[in-house]
Order: structure tokens, then C-alpha cells, then sequence
């Protein structure tokens, strides 16, 4: 081997450390997947010995679903619109209009809906989660509950799970709703296409499974939100750094994950 190819391959080299940053993130995602699956289990059985206060969890869904509500149904409103005035632009004197009616009411259902909420609820809730967790850990708010028997998992982590799973399916169905609303407004204000020709292209193309698989999706992104956030703010250290450092990454770890999951689906669920 010459000198150049073994110097490419040696740890000090691009080849080598390329295969020692992939090994690192590669162990580090799969440490970080075990821990969460463990923590996971743990609300699982909290939630079966029917340990988690039903006050904390009539609050956080009030703090998680009823104050994101506005936020979402602003952001699905505004992608009905954006899928509406692109779809018409494209059909226009090629493909029949009513057609839109489909294009609307499958893109909003099966993708936009349930991903764009899950995108939105990673922002306002997922961060807060994580910082507020984190904000605990550090000040030793959390070692302060162990210290007088309480279990962190049963008094912070469960009713914030739960919450989330709780809120995320109705949160979807109110997005996919408004997005169809302000996709067929949309429509008629720019192609004036009317409401019956555009229902009459939506059923054309229209399977009732579709509205399950959306709220399937709703349903997975509801546990892996909080359950990523719940795992990032509980293992925070550093200090007000520490509790920026983790919200980063949690936000960032969150997003990926809905994205690798909305891949997923189709071939799971669709073929």
C-alpha cells in the first residue's frame, strides 16, 4: 500500500476520521434510543399503577393542546392556501380543475396536516419541555423530589407524555380540517372553482384508511415528541449553557426524528 493510501486510511486521515464521526454519532444515537426506550417503559408502568396525578395531566393539556390550538389552526390555514394556489398554477390549461379538490384534500391529509403540526408542536412545546426539564435538573429541583420520595418520572415526565398523545390526534384533525377549509377558500377565490366541483374532485381520489393513517402518524409523533424532549431536559448538565446546549439539540433530534418517521410511513402503511 503506498504511502498516500495508507495515510488517507489511517485515523488521522479524511477517510478515517470520517468512519470515527460516523462511529460516534452512530453509538451516540443508538445510546440515546435505549435510554428513551427505557424511559418509555417506565411511564408505561407508572401509567398502569395508575401513579400519574390526573391534575397534572388536565394541566399540561391545557398548557400543551388548548394554548397551541391558535397556532396551529394559523399555520395549516396557510399551508391549505400555499398547496391551493401552487397546485392551481401548475393545472392551469393542462390537468382539469377539479382535480384541486384531490390534490387540497390528500396533501393536507396524509402529509402537510399531520407533519406541519408536528413541526409547529416541536417549537412551542418540545423546546419548552426540554427547558423547563432542564432548568429543573440543573438547580437540582429534580434531585430535590428525589430527596423527599418522589419519582421524577411519575410527576414530570408521565403527565407530559401523556398530555401530548392525548392532544396531538385532535390537534391533526382540527389542521387537516382547516387546511381543506381555507384550501377549497382558496380555490375559489383564485380559480373559482366552486365547492361542489372541488368535493367532487376529493372523493374522486378519496380512501377512507387515508383519515386513519393520518392519525396514525399523529398518534407516533405525540409519543416521540415528548419522549425525546422529557429524555433531553432530564439528562441536562452545564448550567444555564447546559439547558441552551440540550433545547438545541433536542429541537434538532425531534425535527429529524419526525422526519424519519413521515419517511417511514408510506412503505409501512401505504404499499
Amino acid at each position: 500500500m503506498s504511502r498516500q493510501s495508507s495515510s488517507v486510511l489511517s485515523p488521522y486521515g479524511f477517510l478515517g476520521r470520517s468512519f470515527i464521526a460516523f462511529e460516534r454519532v452512530a453509538n451516540s444515537v443508538a445510546g440515546h434510543a435505549g435510554q428513551i426506550g427505557l424511559l418509555a417503559w417506565h411511564i408505561g408502568v407508572a401509567c398502569v399503577r395508575l401513579r400519574v396525578s390526573r391534575r397534572d395531566i388536565v394541566r399540561q393539556l391545557n398548557i400543551i393542546g388548548i394554548q397551541s390550538i391558535m397556532i396551529v389552526l394559523i399555520a395549516a390555514a396557510l399551508i391549505g392556501i400555499v398547496t391551493s394556489q401552487q397546485g392551481g398554477y401548475q393545472m392551469q390549461s393542462q390537468i382539469p380543475l377539479y382535480v384541486m379538490g384531490s390534490v387540497v384534500v390528500e396533501s393536507v391529509i396524509l402529509e402537510m396536516g399531520p407533519v406541519l403540526t408536528a413541526i409547529v408542536m416541536v417549537g412551542r412545546v418540545g423546546a419548552r419541555i426540554t427547558a423547563e426539564l432542564g432548568t429543573m435538573k440543573v438547580s437540582e429541583q429534580v434531585d430535590a423530589l428525589i430527596s423527599v420520595g418522589r419519582d421524577p418520572i411519575e410527576v414530570l415526565a408521565a403527565p407530559r407524555v401523556l398530555a401530548m398523545i392525548i392532544s396531538m390526534p385532535l390537534l391533526v384533525a382540527m389542521a387537516n380540517l382547516t387546511g381543506i377549509t381555507t384550501g377549497m377558500l382558496s380555490a375559489r377565490v383564485t380559480l373559482g372553482l366552486g365547492q361542489e366541483t372541488f368535493f367532487y374532485g376529493a372523493q374522486l381520489f378519496w380512501h377512507n384508511y387515508d383519515l386513519l393513517y393520518s392519525l396514525m402518524k399523529a398518534l407516533v409523533f405525540g409519543v416521540a415528541i415528548p419522549l425525546i424532549a422529557v429524555h433531553m431536559g432530564l439528562r441536562t448538565g452545564g448550567g444555564a449553557e447546559g439547558v441552551g446546549r440540550s433545547t438545541t439539540h433536542s429541537v434538532v433530534f425531534m425535527t429529524l426524528t419526525i422526519l424519519v418517521i413521515d419517511a417511514l410511513f408510506p412503505p409501512l402503511f401505504l404499499n
